[in-house]
């Protein structure tokens, strides 16, 4: 249980029963270390004053919490109630995070079985920054609901069957000259470097499109993998193939039986239609096309989550790119028919490459563009990562390449990453006084209180970022948690202090030093042994 959740069951002994309760941490300007604004609700439903009902909530709930648990609590303003936490309180939840380790800020609240699928490119070219963007996010939104008890796969769904392969095939023959080109290939210096690579077998007689196609794809899905696995340290459970896992196994026609003996399809000008509107889109769409009446993607994207909810996933949440918010609604149909418990759909925003204060691009020649690959080589893993989690997906985002390459505190990544090293140094230089009792009462400076606040904060950041997949909230609890501890290094003392002291703050930067791993190892930042 999280301080918060304390703070909110003792309230709720001290409000009417059903009341909505939100206990939040106020803004950094403000003092207090948790507020509510319950008595704003009570007041409307009670027709009284807000400031009034929060006093009556006060004398309540001081009877009903345990001694020493706050410091103190006060009605602030029209109606807000502060709370502040006693030094017992803190000192305890310092305890418990020297005992939990590794484990700090961990729960077993979520009971969800959960499919994460992200990035999902086509391998019919290189990573882009957008697929970079998503992959960083599901593999920390991946962490962050395992570190909560969910038990989740993150999947990576891979495209290689249907038309992009054939069309991929003839893009590499067009590049080889043995065919015409035309406007809808791929194009790129990529197709043209594995065209002149293979040539002899680009040029053989009788090479079809769709074997050519195939064999790129499936080059170019291990160059993917490599950027993912390697570069990026991104980790998957489960590379799910379009053709292996969901055509072999009759997934399309299966899902379309379901939609049939639903309801859920009619035939108009020759295609079948999938009653889409009944959803809240505007518009129903094709699953059979009436040219050669073949499937579409969305029909094969159907039978990839029959596939999902079969092998027993209750939750699907699937991020996707800036081009897709048209997909959202149909998608969800699917998984509304198959009666998933929740399923999400997250989009991320595009981005731009920022250099000296203007928009960076590595080439103008048409089918070329900066790869993924090209800015974790350039700027580094951490920076990249970090850099891409700072902004909510769902915002457009400047990506700042002299700051992402800057190795000092100006760097958001190397500022976290410095402060952890601090924690790393004190504890080897102070190695002497490591297993020795401590009397934590003595931790009562503003630094040292304000540092225990914060590294208190961990479980309920993890909860809320469960909740609400709002990743970037991480970020900024590091960046906070990072720039707390550089107060404290700057202004208190472990080595040279007197001997009590010194024990009670080589307690204090081992939590420290706790916390900044569990949250660099969620973030998937490298836990650096020097600067």
């Amino acid at each position: 249980m999280t301080i918060r959740d304390a703070i909110t069951l003792y309230l709720r002994k001290a409000v009417p029963k059903g009341t909505e309760i939100e206990v939040r941490v106020p803004d950094e300007n403000q003092t207090a270390h948790y507020a509510t604004s319950v008595a704003f609700r009570l007041a409307k439903e009670q027709k009284k004053n807000p400031r009034e009902v929060a006093e009556e909530i006060v004398l309540k709930l001081l009877k009903t919490v345990p001694a020493e648990f706050f410091a103190h609590a006060e009605v602030a303003g029209p109606g807000f109630i502060n709370f502040w936490l006693s030094q017992k309180t803190l000192n305890g939840e310092l305890q418990r995070i020297l005992k939990e380790g590794k484990k700090y800020g961990s729960s077993n609240v979520l009971k969800s079985k959960i499919q994460l699928e992200f990035i999902s490119a086509n391998p019919t070219g290189p990573l882009t920054l957008a697929n970079g963007r998503g992959g960083f996010l599901g593999d920390v939104l991946g962490n962050v609901l395992k570190a909560v008890g969910a038990k989740v796969e993150k999947e990576y769904y891979v495209n290689d069957g249907g038309n992009q392969i054939l069309t991929l095939g003839k893009s590499i023959l067009a590049a080889a000259g043995v065919i015409s080109y035309e406007e809808t290939f791929y194009q790129g210096n990529y197709v043209k470097k594995w065209a002149k690579k293979h040539i002899q077998e680009v040029k053989k007689p009788g090479a079809l499109p769709g074997p050519i196609g195939k064999r790129a794809a499936d080059d170019f899905f291990k160059a993917i993998k490599t950027v993912i696995e390697k570069k990026a340290k991104i980790k998957f459970d489960r590379y799910t193939s379009e053709v292996s896992h969901i055509y072999t196994k009759g997934y399309p026609e299966k899902i379309l039986q379901i939609f049939k003996k639903g309801g859920w399809t009619y035939e108009q000008d020759g295609a079948l239609w999938f009653k889409t509107t009944t959803f809240g889109d505007d518009k129903d769409r094709v699953l059979i096309t009436s040219k050669d009446r073949t499937p579409t993607y969305l029909l094969v994207d159907a039978g990839h989550y029959l596939e999902t909810k079969k092998r027993g996933f209750d939750t699907k949440i699937n991020i996707l790119g800036p081009d897709h918010y048209g997909y959202v609604k149909r998608i969800q149909a699917v998984a509304n028919i198959l009666k998933f418990k929740k399923s999400e759909v997250l989009i991320t925003q595009a981005i731009r490459l920022m250099r000296d204060g203007h928009e960076f691009k590595m080439s103008k020649r048409k089918g070329e563009f900066i790869t993924f690959d090209d800015l974790v080589d350039e700027v580094g893993m951490d920076s990249a990562r970090f850099f891409f989690l700072m902004i909510s997906p769902e915002t457009h985002m400047d990506f700042d390449m002299n700051l992402a390459k800057e190795r000092s505190n100006k760097n958001p990544v190397f500022y976290l990453q410095y402060a952890y090293v601090r924690t790393a140094n004190i504890l080897k230089k102070a190695g002497a006084l490591a297993g020795k009792k401590a009397d934590l009462k003595l931790l009562n400076t503003e630094a040292d209180v304000k540092l225990i606040r914060s590294l208190a904060l961990l479980p309920e950041v993890l909860a809320d970022t469960a909740n609400d997949y709002q990743v970037h909230r991480l970020t900024r609890y590091a960046l906070e948690l990072a720039g707390d501890f550089h107060n404290f290094y700057e202004k208190e003392r472990v080595l040279g202090e007197l001997k009590d002291v010194a024990l009670a703050r080589y307690q204090l930067v081992k939590a420290a030093n706790i916390v900044f791993e569990n949250i660099s190892n969620v973030l998937g930042i490298t836990k650096l042994k020097k600067m």
